[in-house]
């Protein structure tokens, strides 16, 4: 292992976009053509934009995606383990065993983790260096992620009944009531990378940078979603990465 690069001061930021091959409901839908480029293309160009990101990394199990991600100039230095790449894989261990490799197989040591989630397109710029910027200047913050920013009410059913979250908020004019966030890690989300490696996506003091662009709740999983954004797109609603 390279002592002197994993004794560096510099804090080094690093992408992880987490790209899988297979998809039920939109089969091959991270290489899957949107509006003249492939869906992973847009997350690989929201985090190369970002000037505080030193490096980005696709982790996928297909050599399809693989291709894709040197082409938008994104790194792809290994294949996904098949059993970080099924359907019900949690993001969290593919986080962690990207992180993990770089360090033991090119002693580069990740410092921070911002993950992009390749189904959540509608993210401006300043979002993304904002989220980052935050988590470099205050060390006190474990976490900084996106969210959304809502005056509606939620509810869960919990023990076979329906509960109110959040019940100290009343009802009243929307001007006047207390907002809820909606948590939108997909968008863009810095985490120190010891969490990471504990299997977490975030700390436990965390920030949020909060927008309230309804396109930000896009998050392309079947056709329908992906018509909706390449609706968006044609029809010049939104821009992406801008």
């Amino acid at each position: 292992m390279n002592q002197n690069m994993m004794k560096s001061s510099k804090l080094n930021v690093v992408a992880v976009i987490p790209a899988r091959g297979g998809s039920k409901g939109l089969p091959g839908k991270n290489r899957r053509v949107l509006n003249g480029k492939p869906l992973l293309a847009y997350s690989i160009e929201a985090a190369k934009a970002c000037p505080l990101i030193d490096r980005v990394i696709v982790t996928t199990d297909d050599p399809a995606l693989v291709a894709v991600a040197e082409e938008y100039g994104a790194e792809a230095p290994f294949i996904r383990p098949p059993e970080l790449a099924q359907d019900d894989t949690p993001t969290e261990p593919v986080l962690a065993h990207a992180i993990e490799w770089l360090e033991r197989e090119e002693g580069y040591r990740t410092d921070i983790v911002v993950f992009f989630q390749p189904t959540d397109i509608f993210r401006k710029k300043p979002l993304v260096e904002q989220v980052v910027r935050r988590l470099l200047e205050d060390e006190s913050l474990d976490s900084v992620f996106a969210a959304y920013k809502t005056h509606k009410n939620f509810w869960r059913k919990q023990d076979g009944k329906c509960v109110r979250l959040a019940p100290d908020i009343s009802y009243g004019p929307r001007q006047k009531r207390e907002a809820l966030y909606r948590e939108d890690t997909g968008l863009a989300c810095a985490t120190r990378a010891r969490f990471i490696k504990q299997g977490r996506r975030l700390g436990d003091r965390v920030d949020l940078v909060v927008t309230d662009d309804v396109c930000t709740g896009v998050d392309i999983h079947d056709e329908f979603d992906f018509w909706m954004a390449e609706e968006i797109l044609r029809q010049g609603k939104r821009t992406v990465n801008d």
